[in-house]
C-alpha cells in the first residue's frame, strides 16, 4: 500500500504530531508499506529517513515552520499516486488533499489532533473567539464532509468535534505508543547528577512551555505542595514563550534549586529521564490524546492531570492517577502532596498506570488505522479519475 501522510509541520518541528506520523511511518515500513510524509521546508534541513517530499515554504512566525499553498509540480505528482492519504493538519494540508486527491478519487482520512479552539484563545487572545468560530465551527465541519473518514483519537474529543458541528462519521482510534524503550529504558538518568536524593519525590512535565499548557496553574500547585512538603521537585521538559516568565517566577519564589528546567531533551533519551521520575503531573486542558502522558504510564509513573478531554480519556481516576476539576488548584497541589507522602499508593498507581498503557501500543493501533486506510480503498475501488467535483472551486477560495 502506497501512504501517504500529509503535514504543515514536521522534523525538525518538534511536537506530538510530529512524533506520530514518525512512528507510524517507521511501523508501517517495518509491515511493507511504502510511506511519504508530503509537508513544506527548505534546502537548509535534511531529513534523515526517505521519503519525506518537502515543498518549499515561506517561514512564519513558529520556528521551523515554512508554509505554502500548494504543492511543486513534483510533489504534486508524486502525492497522486497513492493508494489512501492520511491528513493530519486540517487547513493547509486538508485544502490541498481536497484540492490535489479528491477530483481522482484518492480517498482521505483526516485525524484531529488537536483542540484548535483552545489554541486560538491562548494565542490571539483579541480575536479568539473569531477564530474559534471560523475553525471550530465553520472550517472543521465543512472539511470533515468532504473527506472519506474523520479519526479522533479519544472518545473525548471525538465529543468536542460533535459539538462543533461534524456530521460525519467519526472513528475513535488512539495514537501509538512504542512502550518497549519506556519499559526498559537503556541509560537511566542518575537524581543525584540534579542534587536530588532517593528520599525527593521527583514530579516531571513533559511538553511544550507555552500558555496552552497551563504550566502557570502547575506551577503555583507544585509551590503549595512544597511549602508543605519540601521532600519534592518539579522537571519541566521542553522549551518555549514562557520558560523565562516561568523561571523568573520560580526565582522570585526562591525555589529555583526545586524546580528544574531542562530545555528540550532528545526523544530517545527520554526514556531514562522518565526512568528517574516518580509521578508525571500537566495540568493542561488542550490535549486530544496525550503521548507524554501515555509514555509516562508505560514507564510506571502514575499521573496527576485535569480532567478533560484527552487526559481525562487516559487516565482512569484513582487506578492509574489522580484527576481534578479544571478550577481546582488547590485539589491538586493536595494531589501532589497525597502522592509524595504516600510511597505505597503511587507505587499502586504507577503499577496499574503501566498496565493500562499496553491498549496504546503501536502495534495495535497501526493495525486499527491499517482496517481503516483498506475500508476507504475498497469503497473507493474503480473510481479513480472520475469527474472533478464541483466543491472543487469552493475550496480554492
Amino acid at each position: 500500500m502506497r501512504i501517504g501522510m500529509m503535514a504543515d509541520l514536521y522534523k525538525p518541528h518538534i511536537s506530538g504530531v510530529t512524533n506520530y506520523i514518525s512512528l507510524n511511518k517507521q511501523f508501517l515500513e517495518q509491515l511493507g508499506h511504502q510511506v511519504f510524509v508530503f509537508t513544506f521546508g527548505h534546502g537548509e534541513y535534511q531529513d534523515e529517513e526517505n521519503n519525506v517530499i518537502r515543498s518549499p515554504g515561506a517561514p512564519v512566525f513558529v520556528k521551523n515552520l515554512n508554509l505554502n499553498l500548494r504543492y511543486t509540480k513534483r510533489a504534486r505528482k508524486l502525492l497522486q499516486t497513492m493508494d489512501v492519504v492520511h491528513v493530519n493538519h486540517p487547513f493547509i494540508s486538508g485544502s490541498l488533499s481536497l484540492l490535489y486527491c479528491r477530483p481522482i478519487g484518492i480517498p482521505i482520512i483526516f485525524t484531529n489532533h488537536t483542540r484548535y479552539d483552545l489554541y486560538a484563545k491562548a494565542y490571539v487572545p483579541l480575536v479568539g473567539g473569531a477564530v474559534k468560530l471560523l475553525a471550530m465551527h465553520l472550517f472543521i465541519p465543512t472539511f470533515t464532509s468532504l473527506v472519506d473518514l474523520v479519526v479522533s483519537p479519544s472518545a473525548g474529543m471525538r465529543q468536542v468535534l460533535i459539538e462543533a458541528g461534524v456530521k460525519a462519521p467519526i472513528d475513535v482510534v488512539p495514537n501509538g505508543v512504542d512502550l518497549h524503550p519506556f519499559r526498559h529504558p537503556t541509560h537511566v538518568r542518575c537524581r543525584t547528577e540534579f542534587g536530588f536524593t532517593d528520599q525527593d519525590v521527583l514530579f516531571f512535565f513533559v511538553g511544550r512551555l507555552g500558555s496552552e499548557k497551563n504550566l502557570v496553574f502547575l506551577l503555583k500547585s507544585f509551590y503549595e505542595a512544597y511549602q508543605r512538603e519540601p521532600h519534592c521537585a518539579l522537571f519541566l521538559v521542553g522549551e518555549g514563550p514562557l520558560r523565562e516568565e516561568l523561571r523568573t517566577w520560580v526565582e522570585e519564589r526562591g525555589i529555583g534549586a526545586r524546580v528544574i528546567f531542562t530545555g528540550l531533551i532528545p526523544y530517545d533519551e527520554m526514556p531514562g529521564y522518565m526512568a528517574m521520575a516518580d509521578v508525571f503531573a500537566t495540568a493542561s486542558v488542550s490535549e486530544v490524546h496525550p503521548l507524554t502522558v501515555i509514555e509516562a504510564m508505560a514507564a510506571g509513573l502514575p499521573v496527576i492531570g485535569i480532567q478533560s478531554p484527552g487526559v481525562g480519556d487516559t487516565v482512569v481516576d484513582g487506578i492509574t492517577g489522580l484527576l481534578c476539576p479544571q478550577l481546582g488548584q488547590t485539589q491538586f497541589s493536595q494531589a501532589m502532596i497525597d502522592l509524595v507522602v504516600d510511597r505505597e499508593r503511587r507505587l499502586e498507581l504507577g503499577t496499574q498506570a503501566r498496565r493500562a498503557s499496553e491498549q496504546y501500543a503501536i502495534e495495535r493501533s497501526v493495525q486499527e488505522m491499517l482496517k481503516r486506510y483498506e475500508r476507504v480503498i475498497d469503497k473507493h475501488a474503480g473510481q479513480r479519475r472520475r469527474r472533478i467535483k464541483p466543491e472543487r472551486g469552493i475550496v480554492r477560495k
